[in-house]
């Protein structure tokens, strides 16, 4: 059995305009985890991700290279506690 885990992720570089929110969200939901993704104000993405370790894992994997037309410079990750709030992934504004 898998443990459930929780993980945010700062990724910086081109990720902005390039469809990452939308293609992170492709993404959680193949691997089936839930959580968040948004843009912040310094032209980072941030996402929060909650699931099993092998799915969160996988999708960090992802977002060192994000979708097509990105270009990813760096990943910031952080660990957390399970809380298990999430029924989806979404897209914040």
């Amino acid at each position: 059995m898998d443990t459930n885990v929780r993980a945010r992720a700062i990724i910086s570089g081109r990720v902005q305009g390039v469809f990452f929110r939308m293609e992170t969200r492709r993404a959680a939901e193949r691997y089936g985890v839930f959580g968040w993704v948004r843009n912040r104000r310094d032209g980072a993405v941030e996402a929060l991700f909650e699931g099993e370790k092998k799915c969160v894992e996988s999708i960090l994997q992802w977002c060192k290279k994000g979708p097509p037309h990105s270009k990813v410079k760096d990943i910031k990750v952080s660990w957390d506690t399970y809380s298990g709030e999430f029924t989806q992934f979404e897209i914040r504004y």
